[in-house]
């Protein structure tokens, strides 16, 4: 029994002694502050997907001790990478010791990738997503710490025609399947530790709707006018909503020119639709009012003529605002 107990200690003591050697060593992550003031958001190029961001990033982190074995150290301005940026220009950089700590801020514009979400256009709300992430140290080397205090953005020129609803930097992880082929790794994959500038905005679209629709809502006007004429007058009760209907596509074809590609049905292509089909019930109501004029009952056709005016403005009148107010 004395024996079993004496093996037993012998094995936890060269397990302890494993675990304690593998841990010897092993250096803790430098930790580095990070915060970002938002200059403005601009050149939002809904076709192309893309938006352009200014914006001061800084740095703040302990002067890291020579490794023989590791010598790099860290160099924000050319280890840094903006996965979701199409281009990154650095204009200034700023580098400082202040109470024993290096403090280093950096002037950015991006150029970022986005995908919009076009389906209330234009009372859309959007999400801008900036993550920064160091392009050399792993969370094994570096870890980021948000400077919640001091991440702000500019309150007057940040976002133009826009209104920022929510502003949050935060810290996550960005995972990577791969060793990127370093020959010492141990493990075939990585994660690195990401600064996150998000915010939400929201458009202020009274002025917008009003002048990308307006051509739109003239044209069904114009179709309208056909309700006044005689039932058995044939050019304007014809000739009037077709002229209307060309002017409609052709404001259709103006404002997809501005919007990417989608396969769903947004709130453009809702009132294009609305004001087709209405336009197209102002021909129907005029070819019915046409022939029992033609066939002599001429109360009938103005009454039809009526009936169909009140019933096709005011369906239309309801639909549009049941989805713009839904938007």
């Amino acid at each position: 029994m004395i024996r079993k107990n004496k093996n037993l200690l012998i094995l936890l003591t060269i397990l302890f002694s494993a675990t304690s050697f593998e841990s010897f060593g092993k250096t803790e992550p430098d930790t580095v502050k990070v915060g970002a003031y938002i200059i403005t958001v601009h050149d939002i190029d809904f076709h192309s997907k893309e938006y352009t961001m200014r914006f001061w990033i800084w740095f703040v982190y302990k002067p890291q001790k020579p490794d023989p074995n590791d010598p790099l150290l860290f160099d924000f301005s050319n280890q840094i990478d903006i996965p979701n940026a199409k281009e990154i220009e650095i204009s200034e950089t700023v580098t400082d010791t202040v109470e024993g700590k290096i403090w280093v801020q950096m002037k950015m514009k991006c150029r970022m990738k986005q995908d919009w979400k076009v389906h209330d256009f234009p009372f859309d709300e959007q999400q801008l997503k900036v993550v920064l992430e160091n392009t050399i140290f792993d969370e094994s080397r570096l870890i980021f710490v948000a400077d919640k205090v001091d991440s702000k953005f500019d309150n007057v020129s940040s976002v133009d025609s826009w209104k920022v609803d929510n502003f949050i930097v935060s810290i996550s992880n960005s995972f990577y399947n791969t060793g990127f082929g370093d020959p010492v790794a141990t493990r075939r994959s990585s994660t690195f530790s990401t600064f996150n500038i998000e915010m939400d905005i929201k458009r202020d679209a009274i002025g917008l709707f009003s002048k990308i629709f307006i051509g739109m809502y003239i044209a069904f006007l114009i179709s309208g006018l056909s309700f006044l004429s005689d039932p058995g007058e044939l050019e304007p009760r014809f000739g009037l909503p077709v002229g209307g209907l060309f002017a409609a596509v052709g404001n259709k074809y103006i404002i997809d020119s501005l919007l990417p590609q989608s396969s769903s049905f947004s709130l453009v292509d809702t009132l294009h639709t609305l004001t087709f089909f209405g336009i197209f019930s102002i021909l129907a109501v005029s070819a019915i009012a046409l022939k029992l004029h033609n066939k002599g009952q001429v109360d009938k056709a103005h009454e039809v003529n009526k009936i169909g005016a009140i019933l096709v403005v005011a369906v239309y009148v309801i639909a549009n605002v049941y989805f713009i107010w839904t938007a």
